[in-house]
């Protein structure tokens, strides 16, 4: 999970990420493949890429490295692949992760404070025609007192249109990732916070149950971070341990985000006091692509782990051995009392036989 709310999702809005500039091809944001937007007078199509320059060709995304105060020019190029005129608008937004773990950007009526903000273009709409391509350029500027470290957004192009319900309006929105490094000091750092861990039992005195650990992941750093996680569990003394196996990534998480994190963990000796450990190996990408392992970060937590179907056999078996010994007892005490009675008797009669005998 992410640090926006849900309210930051726009109503009925796409919104795509190129990484593919060749022909018609463009990926979502999120990962889907852009879907056409619908005009009153037929279908209308376009795409966005990156432009051709001392950048680069067919790159995926804008990313700079800037200096605060420093100053980056480049541009989109945006290809209207209908059948009649196409007017867009053009805006920035910071971007962040959604609750499915994808890059999003902010609404137009959002605030921004960072790429959103230091990112304009040289035009606030754009017309194209039928066929044709339409080159936006823009600058970013930094701040000259801007905080070094990752700061992600994107350029958009948005056709807000009536949708098919009527009073909804529908915002189909195409655009380029922009990533930014502020030079400076480089502190990635990945928190674990909230460990906590649940046992479920198991109706099977003598198995194994399942356990829940939860936690959530915080870029307390600047830096955009992923990493690799793994989960253990352990009884006292360190004994009966159990590995959660291989845990999805979590998706790269923009300075200051969290990220919750729910991991299963089956066949657990319950053990009565669990101990679980969740260990996380941050992942840092450089311009160049390349990842870097870094530090591995670790937090344990303790939950208790009875084994409630086991203690519920146990006592059932204490209480029929107590009262088989207490109704052993019992009829050991009886037999005991009906002997005794029975010597009693013998005796008086003897007595009396031996009184009649005497007189």
């Amino acid at each position: 999970m992410h640090t926006r709310a849900p309210h930051h999702r726009p109503l009925a809005t796409t919104l795509l990420l190129v990484l593919l500039p060749a022909l018609l091809a463009a990926l979502a944001f999120t990962g889907l493949t852009p879907a056409p937007a619908r005009a009153a007078d037929g279908d209308v199509t376009w795409t966005v890429r990156t432009a051709s320059n001392s950048y680069g060709d067919d790159r995926s995304s804008f990313s700079y490295g800037v200096n605060p105060g420093g100053e980056v020019e480049d541009a989109m190029v945006v290809a209207n692949r209908g059948k009649a005129d196409l007017t867009l608008a053009v805006y920035a937004a910071d971007g962040y992760t959604t609750e499915k773990g994808q890059l999003d950007l902010l609404t137009r009526g959002e605030k921004s404070t960072g790429v959103g903000t230091w990112l304009k273009a040289g035009r606030d709409t754009v017309k194209v025609a039928p066929g044709k391509t339409a080159e936006i350029p823009f600058t970013v500027a930094v701040p000259d007192n801007a905080t070094p470290g990752d700061y992600v957004g994107g350029i958009l192009t948005s056709l807000r249109q009536s949708g098919d319900t009527e009073g909804i309006a529908v915002d189909r929105r195409l655009g380029i990732r922009v990533k930014l490094r502020v030079s400076g000091a480089l502190k990635p750092t990945l928190a674990v916070e909230d460990l906590h861990v649940d046992y479920g039992g198991t109706a099977n005195p003598f198995g194994r149950g399942d356990a829940t650990v939860t936690y959530t992941l915080h870029n307390t750093g600047n830096a955009l971070l992923s990493g690799t996680q793994n989960v253990t569990l352990t009884g006292p003394f360190g004994w009966l341990s159990t590995d959660a196996g291989k845990i999805a990534a979590p998706p790269e998480l923009l300075p200051g985000e969290k990220w919750k994190v729910k991991v299963p963990v089956h066949d657990v000796t319950p053990a009565f006091r669990l101990t679980a450990e969740a260990t996380v190996t941050p992942v840092i990408t450089d311009a160049a692509g390349s990842e870097t392992s870094l530090k591995p970060v670790r937090a344990t937590t303790t939950g208790w782990a009875v084994p409630w179907a086991l203690l519920l056999l146990l006592a059932l078996v204490a209480g029929a051995a107590v009262a088989t010994y207490v109704l052993r007892r019992r009829n050991r005490a009886r037999r005991k009392s009906r002997e005794d009675a029975r010597v009693q008797e013998a005796v008086e009669q003897a007595l009396r036989d031996r009184a009649e005998q005497s007189a």
